[in-house]
């Protein structure tokens, strides 16, 4: 009887048990079919795309001019709308994508996860090489409308801003997202589907793509990341790795991964809210006082006396020597410190950080923006008499440099966090570098023509007065935690999760 009983339990037992297995591997089949199925889809989409644009199927070229000619009547006659479509298409841009691809490399690598940072590298910069040839061998031009609202050079289809963003993100998303709580992961996914939308759009609507070549953009970026995911998913299992580390979008949602340079545990977030603001509004109409006293004092004795003709000078002898290796190199640093690349690093650096330091660096960066357009407003300064660089520029507000308090207070204020925060040599050799971003970005602008050295010392005074004022105030690393932060704590052991019985190291590097 007895044996009989316990045939009969492990009867019972294994039935489950096989039941489930069985159903594991039918969703398993499923997904996979599903995901050969989307895939395929995909690239069927955009191999008839591109056959209809290669072709020049006349309806197809039709409608794509039509929806050109009314979008861009539209914005042509909103120039508040143009404004906005500039800056929302900046952030598809090549140079801010990289710069957010570079982040997100580096920091990976520090965080000895190197597989993850070969992941991101591979498929954001081959994902823009693959747009560069394609559009070569279609070679298609650009839209041709009545009343042009934004130029660009190059060939039209696909769209590099379109693949370009869907791809960046994309990484991004499917490398930090899942180590987020469920809420902050669905909507930090939700925005990046809007950031792509919106680019893609815009482009549209600057007049500078057709809406076939958006598309196809889209389609091609999708392709791409999925195979690139893929890719990578494969290499891992043939490469036979036991500890591969977590994969895009396979890590548990609970999962606590440890991409932070600093603890997640801090002290409240400014215990003392309504103090703290009090402090900042305080010292920032000081700060704003005495930059325009110094302002409208340069401005004054620039116009009136040859005080400050060095001032001139070194701008001239700059432009004087001008060559295309240095403008080049130079023009890099100019566009990581313009707005659009200082607010995509600063996302990026507040994904992988606990909530202080985000307070901080973003009281910091509204702080200085704030300031240096009340300053740039009132002192209305003119720009240096050489030729510009840049020819968009506005003919004044050159007192201070934007891009220079902008690029002191972000990479600054990250090194600052960065050094006083951890111990290792390779986070106080990111420290190190950071610190010298501002300097380039400053003898780039004077380099351009943007502006005078005057203009680049008072940006530095914004910038690092500013950014004492708020570590100050926030105290992103909490006095009774500096020696903690400063110990290198001992190592722990792996932890496993329930995802394929893969796993994650908990706790510090």
């Amino acid at each position: 009887m007895t044996v009989d009983r316990q045939g009969e339990v492990a009867t019972r037992t294994d039935s489950p048990g096989g039941t489930g297995e069985s159903a594991a591997t039918e969703r398993f089949l499923l997904h996979s079919v599903a995901a050969l199925l989307g895939a395929v889809a995909v690239g069927l989409g955009f191999a008839a795309l591109t056959a209809l644009v290669r072709s020049r199927w006349e309806p197809l070229l039709s409608a794509d001019q039509a929806v050109s000619d009314r979008v861009v009547a539209v914005v042509a006659r909103n120039p508040m709308l143009l404004q906005v479509l500039t800056v929302v298409t900046a952030f598809g841009a090549t140079a801010t994508l990289l710069s957010v691809l570079a982040v997100a490399a580096v920091w990976l690598s520090l965080r000895r996860l190197p597989r993850l940072a070969v992941y991101v590298i591979l498929t954001g910069a081959g994902g823009l090489m693959l747009n560069a040839v394609v559009k070569q061998l279609v070679e298609r031009l650009r839209p041709v409308v009545e009343t042009p609202v934004h130029s660009v050079a190059g060939w039209s289809f696909p769209s590099g801003h379109a693949m370009g963003s869907l791809v960046c993100y994309g990484v991004v998303v499917l490398v930090f997202a899942p180590i987020q709580r469920e809420r902050v992961r669905r909507t930090v996914t939700g925005f990046a589907v809007l950031l792509v939308a919106v680019i893609g759009l815009s482009r549209i609507a600057l007049g500078v793509h057709y809406l076939t070549d958006v598309l196809a953009g889209w389609l091609l970026g999708a392709l791409w990341l999925l195979l690139a995911t893929v890719a990578f998913d494969r290499w891992r299992r043939e490469a036979g790795i036991a500890d591969p580390g977590p994969l895009p979008g396979d890590v548990a949602a609970d999962a606590e991964a440890d991409l932070r340079p600093v603890p997640v545990r801090h002290a409240p977030t400014l215990p003392h809210p309504w103090r703290g603001a009090g402090e900042l509004a305080v010292a920032w109409v000081l700060l704003v006082g005495v930059l325009l006293g110094i302002g409208l004092s340069v401005r004054e004795l620039a116009a009136e006396t040859t005080v400050l003709h060095w001032d001139h000078r070194v701008v001239a002898v700059l432009a004087e020597h001008r060559n295309a290796v240095c403008t080049t190199v130079l023009e890099v640093f100019g566009t990581v410190g313009n707005t659009v690349a200082i607010l995509s690093v600063a996302v990026v650096v507040a994904v992988l950080r606990s909530w202080r330091p985000v307070v901080f660096l973003g009281v910091a960066l509204v702080g200085e923006i704030t300031a240096f357009l009340t300053v740039a407003a009132i002192v209305d300064r003119d720009r240096p008499a050489v030729a510009p660089l840049d020819p968009d520029l506005p003919p004044t507000a050159s007192f201070p440099s934007g891009h220079v308090a902008a690029s002191v207070t972000l990479y600054a204020g990250t090194a600052a966090l960065v050094w006083a925060s951890t111990r290792g040599r390779r986070f106080r050799f990111l420290a190190g570098v950071a610190l010298l971003v501002p300097v380039l970005v400053g003898v780039q602008r004077l380099y351009a023509g943007a502006h005078h050295p005057t203009d680049v010392m008072g940006a530095v005074l914004l910038g690092a007065v500013w950014t004492a004022i708020a570590w100050w105030v926030v105290e992103p690393v909490a006095a009774d935690r500096s020696s903690a932060l400063r110990t290198r704590p001992p190592a722990v052991p792996a932890i496993s999760n329930q995802c394929g019985g893969r796993t994650l190291m908990r706790g510090l590097d």
